[in-house]
């Protein structure tokens, strides 16, 4: 299986052209091999979640747990509308863009791929102004205390040590996935921006000539490499999406809020405190009260 693409250009110069398609093939069977280990260890690690996630009989009694409302919004409506921008845009992305390099033909794909691509720009640099201005951006960013408390939690789950710390507002693993999406969503779009010189469109005048032929392959590469990445990580996405056991954060994406009960059995309120009502920089108005 060859990785990348080569061609000899005009002046005899051996070149790099793009990724092998066969990393698209790689990435699907990366993704449903991923979801396939899970699913069959599901049973064992899903005993084990429910252990670590067991709600203690008095849990109202606890002064951070007293001030919780009965519903706790974990995403207000500016977060779910972005979340809802970009998946139909990153979903549109890799449809137009891989589709017609395995057979399967339509209309102007290529048209339908650069302005998906604009709309999901436009979305992340929304989302990073928003994030950081009007929510608590280090809440989801990786410390030394997620890495000692992910390596505790990898050896619970093996069943060689005893149930991990509750996490704060985002457990260790969404960190990672959302790390893991960052770098390859900058690399696909910050590439996807380049490529927009080699082709006709109205926002960026064309000029093929703007790089050598070795930076265009380049750009290219990282571009796919970015791409594939993100079609193994929409297949885990979605599986863990519709997971019985997960659906309680499925519907805060869809509805806004989870339970008290969900709150203080996957959270420590102690590390997120949501008795403050706050989200977003604005108060709350009705009863059910969103995080900070």
């Amino acid at each position: 299986m060859e990785l990348f693409e080569r061609t000899t250009n005009p002046w005899g110069q051996d070149v790099l052209v793009r990724i092998s398609w066969d990393l698209f093939y790689v990435a699907l069977a990366a993704g449903a091999a991923f979801c396939l280990f899970h699913f069959v260890l599901r049973p064992r690690w899903l005993k084990k979640e429910r252990e670590a996630a067991a709600v203690p009989a008095g849990f109202k009694s606890g002064a951070a747990t007293a001030a919780i409302p009965e519903k706790v919004v974990r995403h207000g409506l500016t977060a779910r509308l972005f979340h809802g921008v970009m998946a139909i845009s990153m979903i549109a992305l890799l449809l137009t863009g891989f589709l017609p390099k395995v057979g399967i033909q339509f209309g102007s794909w290529l048209t339908l791929h650069w302005v998906f691509g604009v709309v999901l720009i436009a979305s992340i640099v929304f989302h990073m102004v928003h994030a950081t201005f009007f929510l608590r951006l280090r809440d989801i960013w990786i410390g030394p205390r997620d890495v000692k408390e992910w390596f505790h939690e990898m050896r619970h789950l093996l069943g060689r040590g005893p149930a991990p710390a509750k996490p704060g507002k985002y457990p260790v693993d969404h960190k990672m996935y959302h790390h893991a999406v960052t770098v390859a969503g900058f690399a696909a779009m910050i590439t996807g921006v380049l490529m927009m010189f080699r082709i006709d469109t109205p926002l960026l005048a064309r000029n093929p000539y703007l790089y050598s032929d070795s930076t265009w392959g380049w750009i290219y590469i990282l571009h796919g490499l970015g791409g594939v990445l993100l079609v193994a990580l929409t297949i885990t996405h979605v599986y863990f999406a519709i997971l019985p056991e997960k659906r309680w954060i499925t519907r805060s994406m869809i509805k806004g809020w989870v339970t008290r009960q969900e709150v203080v059995a996957h959270h420590d309120p102690e590390r997120w405190r949501v008795e403050d009502g706050v989200e977003s920089g604005a108060r709350a108005a009705h009863p059910v009260r969103e995080s900070a």
